[in-house]
């Protein structure tokens, strides 16, 4: 037997579920599971519950799908899983609903959408790498052992007068940093000066 199952979230303790579950109620939900979490927490115990509960047939039902999903992206996850598994999803305040013709429209628009503002990201992304290798700047941290400091670890670990973590703490580094700087060949880390 299908039926109309709900969820429904409220983001801090001071904020009161019944506004969404008097509509949800209204909507015909045969019952109706309730998340007291931030909108960002991926761990949604009573949604796993409702999700695990559905089956084929029935629709989940939330108030709006914000009280649902964390970002655009989770909500075309969720609504294609529940698509695979044969379940509606519907949103009272929206009025969408995934059941019908119009619906499933809306979503594949939707879907259509999330996956343009991704491929949008990574385009800025890569063109903002590309330009800053172009004037000579590389990602990443800066390197902790300078070449200074570097040709500091070494004056030091030669004279014999400090041990490894001594120099690491006079340099303010990790003691795996000063081994590294100190396992490099000289030339690596100090290039030749050619002469004249």
């Amino acid at each position: 037997m299908t039926q109309l199952l709900g969820y429904a979230r409220v983001s801090t303790a001071d904020q009161a579920p019944e506004l969404q579950l008097d509509e949800l109620e209204a909507a015909g939900c045969a019952r109706i599971w309730t998340d007291h979490a931030t909108g960002t927490r991926a761990d949604r115990p009573e949604l796993a519950k409702v999700l695990d509960h559905m089956r084929a047939g029935d629709t989940l039902v939330v108030w709006r799908f914000d009280r649902l999903a964390r970002s655009l992206s989770h909500l075309i996850t969720i609504a294609t899983e529940l698509e695979q598994r044969g379940v509606g999803l519907r949103s009272l305040r929206e009025q969408i609903d995934t059941t019908t013709p119009g619906g499933r429209l809306i979503f594949h628009v939707f879907g259509a959408l999330a996956e343009f503002e991704t491929d949008l990201i990574r385009e800025r992304t890569n063109a903002g790498l590309a330009a800053a290798r172009a004037r000579g700047r590389r990602g990443g941290r800066k390197p902790v052992m300078t070449s200074a400091k570097t040709k500091a670890a070494r004056q030091m670990h030669a004279a014999r007068d400090h041990t490894v973590e001594e120099i690491a703490d006079i340099l303010g580094v990790s003691r795996a940093s000063v081994y590294r700087a100190l396992a490099k060949p000289a030339a690596d880390a100090e290039p030749l000066q050619r002469a004249g």
